[in-house]
This record gives structure tokens, sequence and C-alpha cells, in this order.
């Protein structure tokens, strides 16, 4: 089984690494780029990184569907594999038809409305809910467990899903962020799921961690291609798939004790204030308000710290969060 793993993050990685110059140079052509306002002389960049993690992802899961089904002839699980990767496939490609909103050589306005995006990602939670994918008995705090029964498929998964995907969505805006995270979260989680024997559930981990680890090198700072609705939507779905799917819900709830941060940092704001900042004279970060509305804005407020530092306090609170979930 370890073997299928290392296969998978194999393939995913390498997929990655080959395709994303080609993607790089197609968003580019079709002058899908916003300004990378982090950078002195803000360069533009493409964006949309997403389409360009998951082909890596579909390759190596549907190797791993061949080696199941034609070689060791076991396809008991494959229906709920094969619905993981069309909700995937499903929330990428809506979150590009978001960035193809956003207006070239922008900051990052337009876009989808706040209210459009829970609806318009809600069709990518109708796989699973369709395979009845996960456990109905969960077990919540202070109360125990409870069996859901049939309101766990046709309601929890796609609050699950659609409130996942749009959460990650939230803390974005500086080269490596997400993709850096995604990394910590997609590992910690493949191995938990692997250590509670939910197979299928940890494939998809680390096909997504393998695609991330040839991705960072394009995505940190100075990025070549900016993460985009599509990775962060992505990224949030995986995050919800992976703990219905190993049904681990409460791993991956503590996981995402960043996302809940921000969340509530921006709703403190009334979703009105954005995590990008300005960068000054001496090349680092600056907030833009007087207050905090994001967590990034935690260390621009003071504009000592770059925009590699500041991606790297946040990689590590979230491996804080990674570490944690071994523990509770």
């Amino acid at each position: 089984m370890v073997s299928d793993f290392l296969i998978l993050i194999g393939i995913s990685f390498v997929t990655t690494l080959i395709i994303t110059p080609s993607v790089i140079n197609y968003l580019k052509n079709i002058k899908l780029q916003v300004l990378d306002v982090h950078k002195i002389g803000e360069p533009s960049v493409p964006r949309s990184g997403g389409i360009a993690i998951l082909p890596g992802i579909i390759g190596s899961l549907l190797a791993l569907v061949f080696i199941n089904v034609f070689v060791r002839q076991l396809n008991s699980d494959i229906i709920y594999l094969l619905a993981a990767i069309i909700t995937l496939t499903l929330i990428t490609f809506i979150g590009f038809f978001d960035d193809l909103r956003i207006r070239m050589d922008s900051r990052g306005e337009g876009g989808l409305k706040q209210w459009q995006k829970p609806l318009l990602s809600f069709p990518a939670a109708i796989p699973l809910m369709a395979v009845v994918a996960g456990t109905t008995i969960l077990a919540l705090p202070f109360i125990g467990k409870v069996n859901f029964g049939i309101f766990y498929p046709l309601i929890l998964v796609p609050i699950g899903v659609v409130g996942a995907a749009n959460m990650v969505n939230m803390l974005e805006g500086l080269n490596g962020l997400g993709t850096g995270m995604g990394i910590v979260y997609t590992g910690s989680l493949g191995l938990f799921a692997y250590y509670h024997n939910a197979y299928i559930a940890a494939a998809i981990a680390f096909a997504v961690f393998g695609s991330l680890i040839a991705f960072w090198h394009f995505h940190k700072t100075p990025a070549k291609i900016l993460a985009g609705d599509s990775l962060t939507y992505l990224l949030g779905a995986t995050i919800a798939t992976i703990a219905i799917l190993g049904n681990i819900e409460k791993a991956a709830l503590i996981i995402s004790i960043p996302f809940f941060i921000e969340l509530a940092l921006k709703m403190r704001g009334g979703l009105r204030h954005t995590t990008i900042g300005k960068i000054n004279s001496s090349g680092k970060l600056e907030s833009k308000y007087d207050k905090i509305y994001s967590l990034p804005h935690i260390w621009m407020r003071t504009g000592k710290y770059t925009e590699t530092q500041i991606v790297n306090y946040l990689i590590l609170l979230q491996l804080f969060f990674a570490v944690l979930i071994w523990f509770v």
C-alpha cells in the first residue's frame, strides 16, 4: 500500500512539473493575468494555478484505479474514488470560471460576488452526495455519537464541500501561501488517513500533495503563476473530500482552524476587506487597514516583514495544527 502512495506522489509531481510551464504560457496567451501588487513595479502574472494542479491529481488517481481494477481486480471502493475525481474536477473549473471574470492587469477586482460563490460551487458536491460517501454517524463534542442518516449525504456533505472551498478561498493573496499551507495539511491528512486505514482518503491527499510540491516551484516568491480561485477552491474541496471519505471530520476541522480564524477576521470587517497589502520602499509589506482583518495583517501592520517571511510564518501556523490532529 505504501508503494501505491509513492506512485501517486510521483505521478502527480512529475505531471504537474511538466505541464505547469505550458499552463503559464496558455494563461498569458488568453491574457488571464493580474498585477502582483506585493512586488515593486507590480508585474503582471498569470492567474489560475488550479488548472496546472488538476491534471497531476487526475492522472495519479486514474493510475490507481487502473492498478486496483486491472492488476489487483479490486473495485469495491472505486466508485468513491471516481466520485472524488469528478468533485475535484468540477470545483476546479468553477474556480476557473471565476478567474476568467477577473479583469486583465487588475489587482484582483471583479469575479463572482460573495453570495454567488457558494451557489456555483454546490454542483461539485453532487458526486459525493450521489454515492452516499462517508459514514452517517458522527462524534460531536459534548453530545457524543449522532446518526444523521439521510441528512448526512443530502445536507452535511454539500455544506462541507461548499464551505471548505469558500473558506480556503479567503486566505490567499501572497506568493506561495496557498501552496505552502496546502502541502502541510494534505501531507498530514494523508498520513492521518493512512494510519486510520482510510485508503481512498489517503490516496486523494497524497495525489494533491505531490502536485503541490511540484507547483511550489512556480508559485513561491517571485511567483511565475498565482493560485487563483481554481486552486483555492480545489484545495478546500480536497480537505472536505478527505474528511468525508476517510471519516476523519474531526481532524479536518482541527487542521482548518487557521481558515476559521481568517473567516472570523474577515467577518469582523463585514467581508469587505482583502488580504492584500502594499509594498513599501524597503520591500516589506504593509497593511492598508488600521485593524487586523486577515491573518497576514498581523505581520503586515508592522511593516517589518517581507512577503516570504509572512508566508513562512503562516505555514508554520498551519504546521502547528497539522501536528495537533495527532494529539487531540
